[in-house]
């Protein structure tokens, strides 16, 4: 198989085996749905965690909010583990080497534990100064800690379930990762009932039930992927130069997502200036972005799946047809979910909190986000079809591009918007409004050309 630079201008065409049409849709959903299923059960996690809390009272689902955006920032910068290995698997299964494909996952999976044994020892000790550094009241400080130390501990599993994931995927296997974080949501659930009410630990103990399931979650899928390697003869043990290689080919995706990681971080930062109703409604509107984010991204790993292995079969025509279906179904679905937020926002937002002030804040938020979501429906699948080729120097460079437009804008909501629903209402504007535009300029302007069509089983 060609895997060259000058394949890009060298298309090849199997009509024999291109899917398009409804044949198409219908491969794309027996990817995404599952894929939505272990993707929702994450920011379920989250909900959770903000339903059981929210009725300790404001200071601790206000340090939920800060601890819980931070933890997702600690494990989304590494987000390339999953990503890199979908890519890399999809390719070689494309271009006929299956055991090539198990073997990249294998190797991220490694990398994963790594990375996550020092993020987890990282997050535990500097958890007071991160929290402090990101202005939080004295009232919230202390819960957010508490928070951030009892998840500590799941950052290892949760990482592996990013790499074991990747490679699932790769193989165009989305249902078992659907299975696991099934279970993995429904024991969260009891974990949480127990730690944080049965205990009598608060804020730790949903921390900690997290941090259990997440870990569960992350040997279970090892597991099933040790399992296959074992049965096509590729061997388990850590190899160096696939590690290193993982890394090098993850490097420009961590600096992508830490781009948008940054601007999240960013959006936290403000809306903690902006007082403790503004942080707590914020959390609400966030838990529920992420929901809807998360199913967005179920269509775009059909899309990393697809694109990655179309190109290493090196059929563009296919790969093309994929990318135009998947942004109809993500552009349709940001609008259907969008509605539903801007209608039910003012029922959804008593199941978090009895604070009137953080209700009219969290359903005006609410709102707003869903007027933005078409726009993300369409970035995330454009992201997906970039990522699947491998495009990550591009993305990179995006994300700065994008985060530079973003950052004055949240400084101006933070320097001039008020407490409440009218500064939340400004800070999703500029997030969920100006940010997904930037970033779908960035991205559609490159999906328009060919550069990043480069064919066969290595980028």
């Amino acid at each position: 198989m060609d895997d060259t630079p000058g394949a890009r201008t060298n298309p090849r065409h199997h009509p024999e085996t291109e899917l398009t049409g409804r044949a198409l849709d219908r491969q794309i959903l027996a990817l995404a749905i599952p894929a939505l299923g272990a993707l929702v059960a994450e920011p379920l996690f989250v909900l959770v965690d903000s339903v059981m809390v929210g009725h300790l009272g404001t200071a601790e689902l206000a340090g939920l909010s800060l601890s819980s955006t931070l933890l997702t920032t600690a494990v989304g910068v590494f987000i390339f583990l999953a990503y890199a290995t979908t890519a890399a698997t999809a390719r070689r299964v494309g271009a006929g080497d299956r055991a090539g494909g198990v073997a990249a996952g294998i190797d991220g999976m490694w990398l994963g534990l790594v990375l996550g044994l020092v993020t987890a020892a990282a997050t535990f000790a500097a958890a007071p100064w991160i929290v402090d550094a990101m202005g939080a009241p004295a009232s919230v400080a202390p819960h957010a800690v508490a928070y951030l130390r009892a998840s500590a501990p799941g950052l290892p599993g949760m990482l592996l379930v990013l790499a074991a994931t990747g490679t699932l995927r790769g193989l165009l296997d989305t249902r078992t990762p659907f299975v696991v974080a099934t279970a993995g949501a429904i024991s969260n659930v009891g974990l949480n009932a127990l730690f944080i009410y049965g205990l009598g630990l608060g804020v730790a103990g949903s921390g900690l039930g997290t941090a259990v399931a997440q870990t569960g979650m992350g040997l279970a899928l090892v597991l099933v992927v040790l399992r296959g390697a074992r049965g096509i003869g590729v061997s388990l043990r850590p190899h160096p130069a696939g590690i290193w290689s993982s890394a090098l080919a993850g490097a420009p995706l961590f600096v992508r997502t830490l781009t948008l990681r940054l601007a999240i971080l960013a959006t936290i930062a403000v809306a903690t200036s902006l007082g403790a109703v503004t942080l707590a409604a914020h959390q609400v509107v966030n838990a529920m972005w992420g929901l809807a984010a998360f199913a967005l991204d179920a269509l775009a790993i059909a899309a990393q799946a697809l694109v990655g292995r179309g190109l290493g079969a090196g059929d563009v025509t296919q790969v093309r047809s994929i990318m135009g279906r998947c942004l109809r179904w993500g552009t349709g679905a940001g609008a259907v979910i969008g509605v539903v937020f801007a209608a039910a926002g003012w029922w959804l937002a008593p199941l978090f909190t009895s604070d009137d002030g953080v209700r009219l804040a969290a359903a005006v938020g609410l709102a707003v986000a869903g007027a933005c979501l078409p726009i993300a429906g369409w970035v995330y699948m454009l992201d997906g079809v970039l990522i699947g080729a491998g495009d990550g120097r591009y993305l990179a460079w995006a994300g700065v591009a994008t985060l530079v437009v973003y950052l004055p804008l949240a400084w101006a909501v933070g320097a001039f918007a008020p407490d409440g629903a009218a500064g939340l209402a400004w800070l999703w504007a500029a997030f969920g409004g100006a940010f997904m535009l930037a970033r779908a300029v960035t991205t559609g302007l490159r999906a328009r050309g060919t550069a990043w069509m480069v064919l066969g089983a290595r980028r």
